[in-house]
């Protein structure tokens, strides 16, 4: 039974100023990492409209089709293929008494995500050549397991140890050891972000052969360098310095 009338006081945190004895340094590590992407993302809406239902929604299908069927010709350099929102609405008639409609409109959006770049500039260009087709992009990005995420953090704990070295030098003393090392805001974590691109099939199909001449010229695409940051909180307890 435990019969100390104060327990708490043995779990409350300790007091992060030290004492004359142990005396503590906090610091934060910081660390900007700017290197090239791994992949792109593009985005592709197709469309159709028609007087019918059946018309409009058949040349929705043949068009999504020949999207599909042309992004799987690149292969591997093809990591994922998603297919998104599809719609096919009326549009009614502005004027005229009861609902009439005049004309149907389709749209499928997919996602496609590439890690072979010189494919990406020709592919874009491919598909903005088809007919009522859109194509947004490309988005540049690393990958979630990327390890320049591991080497961004590795670099801001080396920051956060040579800065508290550093600190200590100009007391005349050093570091006596690591209290406590968390990532910035780990303390008040914020809630994590909704998931994207998770998911699609890999093609498996090659691709190459001649070129035809009557298509547009492959965009050239510059990508866009990546911006990774890491920063994290360290204390540490010094040997007491001899102060003047």
């Amino acid at each position: 039974m435990d019969t100390d009338p104060h327990p708490t006081a043995r779990t409350a945190p300790a007091t992060p100023y030290g004492t004359p004895d142990a005396p503590r340094l906090a610091v934060r590590g910081e660390a900007h990492l700017e290197v090239d992407p791994e992949i792109a993302r593009i985005g592709i809406t197709v469309q159709a409209r028609g007087t019918d239902r059946r018309d409009a929604l058949n040349d929705l299908t043949h068009r999504n089709t020949t999207v599909l069927d042309l992004i799987k010709t690149y292969g591997e350099a093809v990591e994922k293929i998603e297919t998104g929102t599809f719609s096919i609405s009326p549009e009614l008639t502005k004027h005229g008494r009861g609902e009439r409609i005049r004309a149907y409109h389709g749209r499928v959006h997919t996602t496609a995500e590439l890690t072979d770049f010189t494919a990406l500039g020709e592919l874009t260009t491919r598909l903005a050549d088809l007919d009522l087709t859109h194509v947004e992009g490309p988005w540049w990005a690393l990958r979630p397991d990327s390890p320049t995420h591991r080497h961004a953090r590795q670099q801001a704990v080396r920051e956060a140890v040579q800065r508290a070295r550093e600190y200590a030098e100009a007391l005349g003393t050093g570091l006596a050891a690591l209290v406590e090392l968390a990532d910035t805001g780990a303390e008040n974590p914020l809630p994590p972000a909704p998931g994207g691109f998770a998911g699609g099939m890999r093609s498996a199909a090659a691709y190459g052969g001649a070129p035809d001449l009557t298509e547009a010229a492959p965009l050239d695409l510059e990508p866009q360098r990546q911006h990774v940051y890491a920063t994290v909180n360290a204390r540490f307890t010094m040997t007491p310095p001899q102060l003047p």
